[in-house]
C-alpha cells in the first residue's frame, strides 16, 4: 500500500508540474470520429508529418468513404505511400469502413458515444488491424471517453521517470497510468507528456538539464551525471 501511495503521489507530481509547465489542455474533439480512426491507422510507425500528408492525399484523392471502400487496393496504397506500410495500412482502412458501412449503412461513428468505454474498444479492436492504442485515441479524442491512450512518446517517458519497468508495454502501461491518476486527468497528462517528448524529453538528446521533472527521473538524473561529471572531491 505504501508503494502504491508512492507512485500515486508520484503520478500526481508529474501531472501537476507538466501542467504548470505547458499549461492546462481543454478537451475538444480533434477531427471527426472517423477521420481520427483513419489518421490514427495512418500515424501508426511513422511520423506526425508524413502520416497526416498521407491523410490529406486521401481526402484529396478520393471524394468520400465510399470511394476508398471501394476503391482499387493499389490506388489506395499508392496514395497513402508517404505514411509507410501501405500495404498493411490500405486493407485495414477498407476493413474498417466496410465493417463501419455494415453496422450502419452509412460511415457514422457516433454509435460509439452510446456504448461504454469497454464495449466501444471492444466494437473497434474487432476490426482487424486496429489495436488498443488506436481505438483509446479515437475514444479519448473524439468522445472523452476514460481512457489513457499511450503512443511512442507515452511509452518512452513513463519508462524513463520509473511509472513502469523498462519491458512495459503500451497495454500495461496504460493500465498503470489509469489505475495511479483520476479519469479527469487522461485527457490533459496524455497531451502534455507528448507535448513534453517533443520538446524536452525527446527520444535522441533530451533536455534533461531543463526538465520541469529532474528531480522525480531516474533516467535524467543518471543522464545528468554523466554530463557533468561531480567535481565536488577534487
Amino acid at each position: 500500500m505504501a508503494n502504491e501511495t508512492a507512485a500515486q503521489q508520484k503520478a500526481a507530481t508529474i501531472y501537476k508540474r507538466l501542467m504548470d509547465y505547458y499549461g492546462q489542455p481543454t478537451w475538444r474533439a480533434h477531427y471527426e470520429p472517423l477521420d481520427e480512426l483513419v489518421l490514427t491507422i495512418l500515424s501508426q510507425n511513422t511520423t506526425d508529418v508524413n502520416s497526416e500528408k498521407a491523410f490529406r492525399r486521401l481526402k484529396v484523392a478520393f471524394p468520400s468513404w465510399q470511394a476508398v471502400m471501394e476503391a482499387p487496393l493499389s490506388l489506395l496504397m499508392e496514395t497513402i505511400r508517404i505514411a509507410g506500410l501501405a500495404y498493411q495500412k490500405a486493407p485495414r482502412i477498407q476493413a474498417a469502413l466496410h465493417r463501419i458501412y455494415d453496422r450502419e449503412g452509412e460511415f457514422d461513428l457516433s454509435f460509439l458515444a452510446d456504448m461504454s468505454t469497454e464495449e466501444a474498444e471492444a466494437w473497434l479492436t474487432a476490426v482487424h488491424g486496429i489495436g488498443q492504442k488506436t481505438a483509446s485515441i479515437v475514444l479519448l479524442f473524439c468522445f472523452d471517453k476514460p481512457t489513457f491512450p499511450v503512443d511512442t512518446h507515452v511509452l518512452r517517458i513513463s519508462k524513463r521517470l520509473g511509472i513502469v519497468p523498462g519491458h512495459a508495454n503500451t497495454l500495461s502501461t496504460r493500465k498503470t497510468w489509469e489505475a495511479l491518476i483520476p479519469s479527469a486527468w487522461y485527457y490533459p497528462l496524455h497531451l502534455n507528456i507528448i507535448r513534453h517528448g517533443r520538446e524536452t524529453c525527446r527520444a535522441r538528446q533530451p533536455l534533461c538539464e531543463q526538465c520541469p521533472l529532474l528531480d522525480v527521473c531516474p533516467f535524467g538524473q543518471a543522464r545528468v551525471e554523466e554530463i557533468v561529471p561531480d567535481t565536488r572531491y577534487g
